[in-house]
């Protein structure tokens, strides 16, 4: 399951399903050595949890799929740039690898002032995951887009 565009077709999926249930779509998978070991969709209304983001969910489902908050290896896949709540998240796991389709900017953790996934001026913090933007960018946005309108 190498191929990043498979594993964010399935992402996407998770995300229609966030938005058919009435949540933001966004969907998150995390694979380890090329099987899947955890996944997420948003779920904050539902759950009245406002950590309760799709990557998030994800990172809870393979840390008790590992039976480890260290997800050393691990790469996140996920519909929309991490938030900085959940740059955070991946970070504090270390997280090898955050691959995602759509940028948000302005809270990103990637794109924005607060570019918490790729500063590496944070001592004793695990190693900055390698970033891959924009795999199926044009399907992430249009799933966010059709959500919000």
């Amino acid at each position: 399951m190498a191929d990043h565009e498979i594993v964010m077709r399935e992402a996407l999926a998770l995300a229609k399903a966030a938005a058919a249930a009435g949540e933001t779509a966004v969907g998150a998978i995390v694979v380890k050595s090329g099987t899947i070991i955890g996944t997420g969709s948003e779920r904050t209304r539902a759950s009245l949890d406002v950590t309760a983001h799709a990557e998030v969910e994800a990172l809870r489902a393979a840390s008790r799929h590992l039976q480890s908050s260290r997800l050393e290896g691990c790469t996140l896949y996920t519909t929309v740039e991490p938030c900085v709540l959940c740059g955070y998240a991946i970070r504090r796991a270390a997280i090898a690898r955050v691959v995602y389709g759509v940028a948000t900017r302005q809270a990103g953790a990637v794109t924005s002032a607060y570019a918490i996934l790729t500063d590496t001026s944070l001592v004793g913090w695990p190693v900055a995951p390698e970033v891959v933007a924009g795999i199926l960018e044009a399907d992430c946005a249009d799933m966010v887009n059709q959500s919000a309108g």
